[in-house]
C-alpha cells in the first residue's frame, strides 16, 4: 500500500547538513510515511551522506537529477516520484521535529476540506543555532480558513505568511494539478506554487488552510541572503508574483491590496537584510 505522506528532500550542495536533516526527517512519531531524496548533482559529498542512509526501508533515493534547471527541476522530480497523498517538501538544511508529520496529518483527518497546512518555525544560523523562535502563521492565519483569505493575507503582507517548504504539508493532487512547482518567480517558487495550488483546489471542493502556532521545524538562515543586490532582486520578484496574481484573480486580490503588498515587499526586503547584518551574516554595502 501507497503511505499516506511522502516526506521529498531535493538535496543540492548540502553535505554539511543533510545527516541531520535526513535524521529529523527518519526520526518522526508517525508511521505511515516515505522519504524520497534525490540529489541534483551536487558538487560537494552531498552522494556520499545520501549513501549512509540508504539501507533505511523508509528511504527512497533516486538516481541524481541531471544539472540545471533550477530548483524547479530538482524539485518537481521528488514531488512527481511521491507515492503519498500529502507531501512535504524538506530542503536538505532545514529540520522538522519528531511530532511534525502527526500534527500536520492530524488536521488534514479532521478538516477533509484542507488543502495544505503550515506551522511555524524557528530559524538557525549556519553553525545550528536558534537565532529567532516561533516565527511565521501570525495570528489571523492560525487555525481555519479559506484558500482565498490565505492568498489574500500573503499578498497583502508582502511576505511569505505559509513559510519555507519544510513547514507546509500539501495535497499531491493540488500541486499536480498546477503542473508541479511554478517557477515563474524563482525567490517565491514555494509562495507562488502554494498559492496557486489552495485557489485550484477551491475549484473542487477543497482549497481550505490552516496554520498550526506551533514551531514544529527549523529553517537555516544563510549568510548569502543579505545582499543589497539580493535585496532588490527579491522584491522585484515578489512584487511580479503579486501583479500576475491581481491580473489572474481579481476577485481575491483588489489594487489596494497590491499597493499595499508591493509597498510592504518592497519594505520587508531591505529590513531583512538589516536583520541578517545585525545577526552577523555579512557587511553593509
Amino acid at each position: 500500500m501507497a503511505p499516506r505522506v511522502s516526506v521529498v528532500i531535493p538535496a543540492f550542495n548540502n553535505a554539511d547538513y543533510l545527516e541531520e536533516t535526513l535524521r529529523s526527517a527518519l526520526t518522526q512519531d508517525y508511521d505511515d510515511y516515505e522519504v524520497v531524496v534525490a540529489d541534483h548533482s551536487s558538487t560537494d559529498d552531498t552522494a556520499d551522506v545520501i549513501h549512509h542512509f540508504a539501507g533505511d526501508p523508509r528511504l527512497r533515493v533516486l538516481d541524481p537529477t541531471p544539472a540545471g534547471g533550477g530548483a524547479k527541476r530538482n524539485w518537481d522530480r521528488v514531488s512527481q516520484a511521491a507515492h503519498g497523498e500529502l507531501i512535504k517538501l524538506l530542503p536538505g538544511d532545514d529540520l522538522i521535529k519528531p511530532d511534525m508529520l502527526s500534527a500536520q496529518v492530524a488536521v488534514f483527518d479532521r478538516y477533509p476540506s484542507v488543502t495544505l497546512c503550515t506551522t511555524r518555525r524557528d530559524l538557525l544560523n549556519d553553525a545550528g543555532k536558534v537565532i529567532m523562535r516561533g516565527r511565521g502563521v501570525p495570528r489571523k492565519l492560525q487555525g481555519l480558513h479559506t484558500g482565498a483569505s490565505a492568498v489574500r493575507a500573503t499578498v497583502r503582507a508582502g511576505s511569505n505568511l505559509f513559510g519555507e517548504p519544510g513547514c507546509v504539508m500539501l495535497r499531491k493532487a493540488a500541486l499536480e494539478a498546477i503542473d508541479w512547482w511554478d517557477g515563474t518567480n524563482s525567490y517565491v517558487i514555494d509562495e507562488r506554487s502554494y498559492c496557486r495550488a489552495l485557489l485550484a483546489d477551491a475549484a473542487i471542493g477543497r482549497g481550505d488552510f490552516y496554520g498550526i502556532p506551533r514551531s514544529l521545524g527549523s529553517f537555516r538562515v544563510s549568510g548569502t541572503q543579505w545582499s543589497v543586490r539580493l535585496a532588490t532582486s527579491q522584491a522585484e520578484q515578489v512584487t511580479a508574483f503579486h501583479t500576475d496574481m491581481a491580473k489572474t484573480h481579481p476577485e481575491i486580490i483588489s489594487q489596494a491590496d497590491l499597493i499595499e503588498g508591493n509597498l510592504r515587499a518592497r519594505a520587508m526586503a531591505h529590513a531583512r537584510r538589516l536583520v541578517y547584518f545585525a545577526l552577523g551574516f555579512g557587511h553593509k554595502g
